[in-house]
């Protein structure tokens, strides 16, 4: 037990720091993925000459397993070496390294698996934030509507106060237009004569009964 312990801190080893810290986050995780796919077809199918061996001039091998730091040497040790067919170069699975596949298949998926849940953490992170931003940008919609309905409103009430205000002057007005008018007409003229004014009673009196006896 200790010494398959040992032996998968080594895998362990060679992803962390041997592939993860020399590549890109993106190049390190599509590496794996492509270690992995190999590995677990060939536990699956151990007897299919297809998985037993890759071509390191295939264009995704070449640019999974070739080209970035660390890789090829995991599949070292996952069993397979290097060798020429036909003046081709393959690298090709030594059965008797089953038990090294075991345990190196088993440490690459702990790995992808946790890269899996820490991409699927970071996408629900950033679906969330969508959706608060989403909500955050539905309310100040709706308060800037309300605003604006707030200040129809408003302005609609002080139209009609100010349309009250003129109205009731104006009913003002013309009540004291009347009231001076009824004042004026029941007062009388200065110029219009009382019945009998202008004349003197000496003027109008008949000549005395004397006058009439001394003429006689």
């Amino acid at each position: 037990m200790a010494a398959e312990h040992e032996h998968r801190q080594a895998f362990r080893r060679l992803i962390d720091p041997g592939i993860m810290r020399p590549n890109s986050k993106e190049q390190a995780v599509a590496s794996l993925k492509i270690l992995l796919t190999i590995a677990e077809n060939l536990l699956r199918e151990p007897d299919n000459p297809k998985f037993q061996q890759f071509k390191p001039t295939n264009g995704t091998i070449k640019k999974n397993l070739v080209d970035p730091k660390g890789t090829l040497e995991y599949a070292i040790e996952l069993g397979f070496r290097p060798e020429v067919k036909n003046f081709q170069p393959y690298y090709t699975f030594n059965p008797r390294r089953m038990n090294d596949l075991r345990i190196g298949t088993a440490i690459l998926k702990e790995f992808v698996d946790l890269e899996n849940e820490r991409a699927q953490r970071a996408e629900r992170s950033k679906v969330d934030q969508k959706a608060v931003a989403a909500a955050v940008a539905k309310q100040v919609k709706l308060a800037f509507m309300d605003d604006r309905q707030s200040k129809r409103l408003n302005d609609q009430r002080e139209k009609e106060r100010r349309a009250a205000h003129a109205a009731a002057i104006a009913q003002q007005a013309q009540l004291q237009e009347i009231t001076s008018t009824t004042r004026a007409s029941a007062s009388p003229s200065p110029t219009s004569h009382m019945p009998g004014s202008g004349h003197s009673l000496h003027g109008d009196q008949a000549p005395s009964s004397q006058g009439s006896l001394d003429s006689e």
